[in-house]
């Protein structure tokens, strides 16, 4: 009787471990991040952290065979660990978690194509670029055009969409790359990936933007769509819920394109579950909080301990105190940096300078009330960009406000008042000091290098005339004025009230 019975569970258990074994085989998650800009540790909100994101990708990987880990670009730029290390930290990082497939943001291209190439060249994912041609590049044979991963007797493919760098990314940084139409490749590739490849699943994986005003983005990638079936998103820091109308946008021929993003930071990973069977696909966002504290192992603390020590005696060193919090996304930030601009303009000239303009798109960081430290200017503004002095029209001035209008906005000296016309940047009126600005006249305005090159699709500026240039970068700018210069014992401070504003 007793071998009776243990056949008996024998074979039910067989049969339980042959069914459980089935629908393992017929699941399949996508784990995804886009935008991680580099943020090494908790954000101090108390969000975010590598060796937390380790600890949540492990944890799934322990409950589930078959985990897809996918980066949608710009892990790069945003802390000390990149301005230092330039893209090595990140990578190994990348590597350490065991990421899949990896695509270019615009900022991997920040040192130019010989930093991201030896960046590159310690890569373990497979690296996806399907509308960039790196033939005549120093990046040449290093990406597929699209992969394919077969699972479960299932075929699911992958392929990038990368953003136009014209207009977003210095040319000297990308030179020799050639774009593709995003929209044609999307469509050729996903036709070839369906069709040739068989594909059961094809996945955009994407840096161009959610609902981005300046050229493709996803929603349009998904509406005028016929093969795909998820995009994969980065670039415009869009938190979108799965559950929303916005995760689920129709395609060409009537299907439903599953369209995700989990903001910046590494505040979220986004899990795609797949019934390889069914096709039925469900998304959600995974936070990635102090809950994980207590599963964190000591890989990732090994890993950064050689850099480690380099980035905290910068971050520990005192230049300054702020009056008040300057938030990254505020008013008040953006006033305060074009105003020391604008400052540091008259310095280098030695003379009158009318107006300055910035980018909030420069702020990566915020500083809090207090102390300031050397290593949180140089987070605030990381990017290798100069100070410059130019002449420039009035008529190209109105031009580029425009520019900024489009864009929501952007950082113009004290003195200077624009409003335009909310979504189209159509400038209703601008002032400097009062004076309506005249199309005919020639303003002295000071800027930053990249903005003067054309920059965040500032276009107008590169009519301009450039009389003078800092011999340094703008955070070292910064931080020779907190220590001994003009901003030498002067709390930082400047009003909390937008200079450009819409009309309606």
């Amino acid at each position: 009787m007793k071998r009776k019975i243990f056949n008996r569970w024998s074979a039910a258990i067989l049969a339980l471990s042959m069914i459980c074994g089935n629908a393992v085989a017929d699941r399949l998650v996508i784990l995804h991040t886009n935008d991680t800009h580099s943020q090494i540790d908790p954000m101090a909100d108390g969000t975010g952290g590598v060796a937390r994101r380790k600890a949540l990708i492990d944890s799934v990987r322990s409950a589930e065979p078959n985990v897809l880990l996918v980066d949608a670009g710009d892990a790069v730029q945003g802390s000390l660990f990149f301005t230092l290390f330039h893209g090595e930290v990140e990578q190994k990082l990348m590597n350490e978690l065991g990421y899949d497939i990896q695509i270019l943001g615009n900022h991997e291209f920040d040192n130019g194509l010989g930093s991201l190439k030896r960046q590159l060249d310690i890569a373990s994912p497979e690296l996806l670029a399907t509308n960039y041609d790196f033939s005549e590049t120093s990046l040449k044979g290093m990406f597929k055009p699209y992969t394919v991963k077969e699972v479960g007797g299932r075929r699911i493919g992958f392929f990038a969409v990368n953003i136009n760098p014209k207009g977003l990314i210095d040319a000297d940084c990308y030179e020799g790359l050639r774009y593709l139409d995003a929209y044609d490749a999307a469509d050729a590739v996903s036709w070839y990936l369906r069709n040739i490849e068989k594909c059961d699943k094809v996945v955009a994986v994407t840096h161009v933007g959610y609902d981005d005003i300046n050229g493709v983005n996803d929603v349009e990638l998904a509406r005028r769509s016929k093969n795909i079936d998820m995009i994969i998103g980065g670039h415009s820091h869009t938190l979108i819920d799965p559950s929303s109308p916005d995760a689920r946008v129709p395609n060409a021929v009537g299907d439903t394109v599953l369209v995700l993003q989990t903001r910046n930071k590494g505040a979220y990973v986004g899990e795609i579950d797949i019934d390889l069977q069914s096709g039925r696909t469900e998304a959600r966002l995974l936070d990635v909080n102090g809950r994980l504290d207590n599963r964190i192992g000591a890989s990732v603390d090994s890993l950064l301990s050689p850099y480690r020590h380099k980035v905290d005696s910068i971050v520990s060193q005192p230049v300054g105190v702020a009056a008040v919090d300057l938030e990254q996304t505020s008013s008040r930030t953006l006033n305060w940096l074009t105003d020391y601009v604008r400052m540091r303009g008259e310095e280098l000239t030695g003379g009158h300078v009318d107006l300055a303009i910035m980018n909030k798109g420069g702020i990566r960081n915020s500083i809090p009330r207090g102390t300031v430290t050397k290593g949180q200017v140089m987070s605030m503004l990381p990017f290798t960009n100069y100070i410059v002095v130019m002449d420039i029209k009035g008529s190209d001035l109105i031009d580029n406000f425009a520019v900024m209008g489009r864009q929501g906005g952007n950082g113009v000296s004290d003195g200077v008042e624009v409003t335009y016309r909310g979504g189209t940047g159509e400038v209703v009126s601008a002032t400097i000091d009062g004076c309506p600005v005249d199309p005919e006249a020639t303003y002295r305005l000071a800027t930053i290098s990249y903005l003067a090159k054309g920059g965040d699709y500032m276009v107008p500026l590169t009519h301009g005339k450039i009389i003078s240039r800092s011999n340094d970068v703008i955070f070292n700018d910064i931080i020779g004025s907190m220590e001994h210069g003009s901003l030498h014992g002067r709390k930082l401070n400047a009003p909390d009230k937008s200079r450009m504003n819409p009309v309606d």
